[in-house]
């Protein structure tokens, strides 16, 4: 695209107009209707029709006075409108911006202000990525990829390394979350002794965050000078990371008691510091497959033991769906967290590159990978998930 705020100037009828090769508008025209073809190609797959009725009928619900008497359905309900509601306004923002767009070229082009084309030049940028967005949100068609998301990150192979990058894993997706305004809920964080995580799991509370995340789940790889080798040489550490969707009540999990031992200890801190002087923190295991999860965000150890149930609820669906399909590995993401399985690759030394070894996708800035700009890598992730399932 040609940088418009560099377009030669001509005189046209009076003093002081301007004229602007044709071009220019041409470009412009050409990408606004690319950008309006593909939000119709948008809207046909998000079948906005249905949308609007569906928003129309649990409005309905919503306004019945009974509604709350069952407040785990009406939780669904309204939340579910609210989902609908907000990828209308989203839909719909696009459309008028697009509109609003081609306007201000046609008059800017009249008159010759070639500040407001560069205006526009922006604003096609902004457009370009956010329609992008918006047809990547589109491929998230799977049973479970509306859903919020649960993320457990483990430390593997590389000792003190290992646990400083799954810390450092936690903060590059709780970073993301902030950047996108998604409300993080930690579950569990298990400290290493000298630095690091051994193990967290936490929630990420936003629509699609499952499918858009789901991608990430796999052996990540780190490669730098540890800054905890005294004598400076290259160490490669490994963590695994898990993403699962957030259960809701039409698929619930009965796990009967007996298959569930409940272990109760005292929450820590970094250093083994307490954070309490109660047993609160919970453990559950699930004896049947072996699925071990813990909470202990919460000072009651009810909360905690309620906050662990959903985890392991939604770890055994994630199983069983795994199990139903024969992908275990791809689902789940139960991987070893050590040489020969990583999926992405973090080079801080001798050269600096973040790599995904799926979708070939890179970036030369590992800082601020890690510091949540992963969009790159979640949006080539999806598209990648999705040619491998047509391929399948």
């Amino acid at each position: 695209m040609p940088a418009y705020g560099e377009l030669r100037h001509g005189h046209r009828g009076g003093i002081g107009q301007v004229t602007l090769p044709l071009v220019a508008q041409r470009d412009f025209d050409t990408d606004i209707k690319q950008l309006q073809a593909t939000m119709v190609t948008i809207g046909k797959v998000l079948d906005l029709d249905a949308m609007r009725a569906e928003v129309v009928n649990l409005g309905e619900e919503v306004a019945d006075p009974n509604l709350w008497d069952d407040q785990a359905n009406a939780q669904r309900v309204t939340g579910r409108l609210s989902v609908l509601q907000g990828e209308l306004e989203r839909f719909t923002s696009l459309e008028s911006r697009l509109e609003d767009l081609a306007l201000m070229v046609e008059m800017a082009t009249e008159e010759g202000d070639e500040a407001t084309l560069a205006d526009s030049e922006a604003e096609l940028g902004r457009l370009h990525k956010s329609v992008e967005q918006l047809e990547v949100r589109t491929l998230l068609s799977g049973e479970y990829d509306a859903r919020e998301a649960i993320i457990s990150l483990r430390a593997g192979a590389g000792g003190v390394d290992a646990a400083d990058f799954t810390e450092m894993l936690m903060r590059m997706y709780t970073r993301w979350a902030e950047r996108n305004g998604y409300p993080v809920e930690v579950f569990e964080s298990s400290y290493a002794e000298e630095a690091g995580l051994k193990s967290a799991t936490f929630a990420i509370h936003a629509p699609y965050a499952y499918g858009t995340l789901s991608v990430e789940a796999g052996t990540h790889r780190l490669v730098r000078i540890s800054p905890f080798d005294n004598q400076g040489r290259r160490q490669t550490s490994f963590a695994a990371v898990e993403v699962v969707p957030v259960l809701e009540q039409t698929d619930e999990i009965d796990i009967p008691d007996e298959d569930i031992r409940v272990d109760v200890y005292r929450s820590g801190g970094p250093g083994g510091q307490s954070v309490n002087t109660t047993d609160s923190a919970v453990r559950l295991t699930h004896i049947p497959t072996g699925t071990v999860v813990s909470c202990q965000n919460e000072k009651s150890q009810l909360q905690n033991k309620a906050s662990a149930m959903v985890v392991l609820k939604a770890k055994l669906l994630a199983l069983k769906k795994a199990e139903e399909k024969a992908h275990l590995d791809e689902l789940k993401g139960d991987v070893q967290a050590s040489w020969g399985d990583q999926m992405r690759n973090y080079v801080l030394n001798p050269y600096q590159m973040v790599k995904d070894l799926r979708t070939e996708y890179e970036s030369g800035n590992p800082q601020a990978v890690l510091d949540g700009e992963i969009d790159g890598f979640l949006e080539a992730g999806i598209r990648w998930r999705r040619g491998a399932d047509f391929t399948a």
